[in-house]
């Protein structure tokens, strides 16, 4: 059963990034703008981040198995929707519908992992999980370059269909009903308000990019957004049956982790976005090449996750957070002095530090918050640490694009010096562009910090509660052979 969420849950997260390095491609088969492919990947992370708090709800009234097949069937009539797709519309729909599944396989697998597994092993399990969610979007983008140069665009999804086939047999011999469930009425205040306050807020701060933060658009979606998600939660904080539970906030663990893991992510999908940029632009990488660039880093999260849950497990919470943020401030500040003869081996190494240092954060942290609440509140749990979570990583791409957008035209030559001294105005255009992602970097820099802060909150409860379970194990065992 685990061996089948895994595989699913690594398919359906695989696709948040797989278009990243498919754009210039599909703009020119569908003769579309730069800003409508973009839509392929934020309306898909919109759609996705509304569904995970609705799976909360549909996790407490619907079977395991139920659900999980629901969503992979989703996800798969998507993926053929977008595989066959004869028009940008129709692949666009096909993006929208997989995220539906998407939305409920990630914080599902990580419901499911919890409730099997007993609190002293939670660490190795959601290690395994934090492989799949680690790993999966960060081989997107050289995935898909490496299949845009040697195959088409459409077999970015067609490699995919036969593997969830598989994974859909396999669900029906192997899933089972493990989340108790019961029949709760569908708040439909709540639905709407959770929709179109985290839609809203979720496309705010997607359109800063192209918009800017001054845009009358993005001013008026972020701010409509906090409203409805304001007027959302004082709606949960006075129902007897809310539709999330907002009140796992008051365990001040949880908070803790969710605050962390949240600000890791900011620094995290921030730079996994810029990084790139600086590769194809500065560096003159092609979309394969700066996706290779960070392949080892992607890896090195994918085997280091299930590892530093076996850690957690053992050792608890405390020192593997604050040596994780150690290493990811440390592997991040080079980052702002990059020049464009910076070579390329050394952002290898920074980049592969960096996951290293989020390998040993994310998901032990996430454990830690997950194992302090009683069993009944997981799923909500789950609901709101992954929303959350969902939303800083936009907003922390956001300010990252932003401050590197605004800083370069800020100062960026004229172009009258382009025809009157072109060489010059080359050398002053390039300077520019890399003080803007000097300052991007700052930013990030700034993330870590405040996470590394944010670690000397976090106590090591977990690990004195392993050690007083196994004595009271040993002490029961040394009983029951002197009776005999």
């Amino acid at each position: 059963m685990v061996l089948v969420l895994l595989v699913g849950t690594f398919c359906t997260v695989l696709n948040g990034t797989i278009l990243t390095t498919a754009f210039p491609t599909l703009m020119d088969t569908f003769n579309v703008s730069t800003s409508a492919v973009q839509w392929l990947t934020t309306g898909f992370l919109m759609v996705n981040g509304i569904m995970i708090p609705v799976t909360a709800w549909l996790s407490t009234n619907y079977s395991t198995k139920t659900l999980y097949l629901f969503a992979m069937s989703t996800f798969l009539l998507g993926t053929i929707m977008a595989f066959v797709a004869p028009n940008f519309a129709t692949i666009l729909i096909g993006r929208l519908v997989q995220a539906v599944g998407v939305g409920i396989t990630m914080p599902l697998m990580q419901l499911v992992m919890l409730s099997i597994f007993p609190a002293n092993q939670r660490g190795t399990a959601m290690g395994l999980g934090g492989l799949v969610i680690g790993l999966a979007p960060a081989i997107g983008p050289t995935l898909s370059g490496w299949i845009i140069d040697n195959w088409t665009w459409r077999d970015l999804f067609g490699m995919i269909i036969p593997i969830v086939i598989i994974v859909l047999i396999a669900a029906a011999f192997f899933m089972h009903p493990v989340i108790k469930t019961k029949k709760t009425k569908l708040d439909i205040p709540s639905l709407l308000l959770s929709t179109l306050g985290f839609g809203a807020l979720l496309y705010g701060f997607s359109s800063v990019g192209d918009e800017g933060w001054g845009s009358p658009i993005v001013l008026s979606t972020i701010i409509g957004g906090l409203i409805l998600i304001v007027w959302f939660g004082y709606r949960q904080l006075h129902m007897e049956t809310p539709f999330l539970e907002l009140r796992v906030f008051t365990v001040k663990k949880f908070s803790i982790a969710a605050a962390l893991s949240s600000t890791v992510n900011m620094a995290m999908i921030g730079v996994e976005m810029i990084l790139p940029l600086y590769l194809q632009i500065v560096k003159g990488m092609s979309a394969f090449h700066s996706g290779l660039t960070l392949l080892p880093g992607a890896l090195l999260i994918g085997v280091m996750s299930p590892t530093t849950g076996r850690a957690f497990d053992r050792f608890g919470p405390k020192d593997l957070a604050r040596m994780g943020m150690f290493l990811l401030t440390l592997g991040t500040i080079p980052f702002f002095f990059l020049t464009k003869n910076t070579p390329t081996l050394d952002i290898v190494i920074l980049y592969a530090v960096r996951m290293f240092g989020i390998s040993m954060v994310l998901m032990p942290v996430t454990t830690d918050g997950m194992n302090a609440l009683p069993f009944d509140l997981m799923s909500h749990g789950t609901a709101v640490n992954n929303t959350v979570r969902q939303v800083f990583s936009s907003m922390g791409t956001a300010i990252l694009v932003s401050v590197l957008t605004n800083v370069t035209n800020t100062i960026k030559p004229g172009k009258s010096l382009l025809h009157s001294a072109p060489l010059q105005y080359k050398d002053s255009y390039m300077s520019s562009t890399l003080t803007g992602y000097h300052a991007a970097f700052a930013v990030a820099i700034l993330f870590c910090i405040i996470a590394l802060g944010i670690t000397f909150m976090v106590k090591d409860k977990a690990k004195t509660k392993i050690i007083d379970t196994t004595r009271k194990t040993a002490v029961n065992t040394e009983q029951k052979a002197g009776d005999k």
